[in-house]
């Protein structure tokens, strides 16, 4: 599961505060929750001093006990709910304000796709500038729960009751909640999630890894894949409509893990390439590529930084589309600037993380080099606050191609 410390700071969404005297930790208070940051957890104010609150919604009257003072925000539980939403619903997981996977399933899932979209607007508008017409509509899931296919859970010894715990980290420290089944995975791995159970491991802090694998590809244990396979059609969908529109005839894939995105654009492209780190995951997308017969396209091992440069010299730059789905810390600052320099036709950038996406794509708007299209956000991740976006950027007409080419 993904761990909600795994996110930016809510705090990046609101303005320090000065002048108000800051509560201490124990204090009781009944606040109004005025939105949801960035992150999940709803913000309300004591005078000026801004209070975080995770399970909570816009709107909302609540009882809640500080936890944690900063210089300009505290945190704080949530105690009770005194005046709820019409949008609030009851979690279906009962480990729900426990566990750090989740953090939506107290709201209905339209409310959840409002949100996402204006937390979306709001981030692309404060840290690129770029107009929210640029945003498109979150695309919704088919299933609102049982669609994850991998999970990652931990052990952990617990001396007073002699044993283990097995299951996931909690939302507000670092213990590990005691689970048996998981409702927003698929079922299968809460079946998987039992046999752990019925033969643990012999010690504490181990993790172990469980995954439904996707029909017809090869994808090594511990190599990624999109963790929704409900909602991966449409994924893919978007990235060939991109790539269609841009009239590319070549294709790099950087990050391309096992060769979903460069396989399933290869009727599309003249050639392509694959650059991934992982070696098993290069090994799997040969073999994908191989088992479906196809023969214009090539996957390399190696660091995306240092094959980028040579990847890029095979094909002309202004016929050529470079699609980077990179880890959640984003491109590196040297990837940036060499795509600014090379200024390939077309970059697709695939991102399950808003902010650091948010990050790049301002910095290869900058000097008019790129030109935001679209954003498309995807909820590949319902109850939780993650969200999948694709960006698609076109080089500038006025920024010409220093290669010549």
């Amino acid at each position: 599961m993904v761990n909600q410390d795994d996110a930016p700071s809510a705090i990046e969404n609101q303005r320090p505060t000065h002048g108000s005297a800051a509560p201490s930790p124990g204090a009781r208070l009944r606040v109004v929750i005025e939105d949801i940051a960035f992150g999940g957890e709803g913000v309300a104010r004591d005078g000026d001093f801004v209070i975080f609150i995770p399970f909570v919604l816009t709107g909302e009257e609540v009882e809640i006990e500080i936890t944690e003072v900063k210089k300009n925000f505290a945190r704080a539980r949530l105690l009770s709910v005194v005046k709820p939403s019409a949008s609030r619903v009851q979690p279906q997981c009962p480990y729900f304000g426990e566990c750090g996977g989740c953090q939506y399933q107290h709201i209905a899932y339209e409310e959840q796709l409002r949100l996402k979209q204006k937390q979306i607007r709001d981030l692309f508008q404060r840290i690129g500038n770029f107009p929210e017409a640029l945003i498109q509509p979150v695309v919704r899931c088919p299933r609102e729960y049982g669609y994850r296919n991998r999970i990652m859970i931990r052990t952990q010894w617990n001396k007073r009751k002699q044993g283990l715990e097995i299951g996931f980290i909690r939302h507000d420290n670092n213990w590990v909640v005691d689970i048996d089944h998981c409702p927003i995975s698929e079922p299968e791995l809460s079946e998987q999630i039992r046999r752990v159970r019925a033969n643990p491991p012999p010690k504490g802090g181990l993790k172990v890894v469980l995954r439904k694998y996707p029909e017809g590809w090869e994808v090594p244990q511990d190599s990624f894949f999109q963790n929704n396979f409900f909602l991966l059609p449409k994924l893919a969908e978007a990235v060939r409509e991109a790539l269609k529109g841009s009239g590319s005839r070549f294709l790099i894939d950087l990050y391309c893990g096992v060769g979903f995105f460069g396989i399933e654009t290869a009727d599309l492209v003249e050639a392509f390439i694959g650059v991934e780190l992982d070696k098993k995951a290069i090994f799997a997308a040969r073999n994908n590529l191989a088992h479906r017969g196809i023969s214009n396209g090539q996957f390399i091992i190696g660091e995306a930084d240092q094959l980028l440069p040579g990847a890029l010299e095979k094909f002309p730059a202004n016929q050529t589309t470079v699609l980077i789905d990179p880890p959640r810390t984003g491109c590196s600052p040297q990837s940036l600037r060499l795509l600014k320099g090379v200024q390939p036709h077309q970059l697709i950038y695939v991102s399950c993380h808003p902010a650091t996406l948010a990050r790049d794509l301002r910095i290869l708007c900058e000097e008019g080099r790129f030109e935001l299209r679209q954003i498309t956000p995807f909820d590949m991740f319902p109850q939780t606050q993650h969200v999948e976006c694709v960006a698609d950027l076109r080089l500038c007409a006025a920024s010409g191609n220093p290669t010549g080419v």
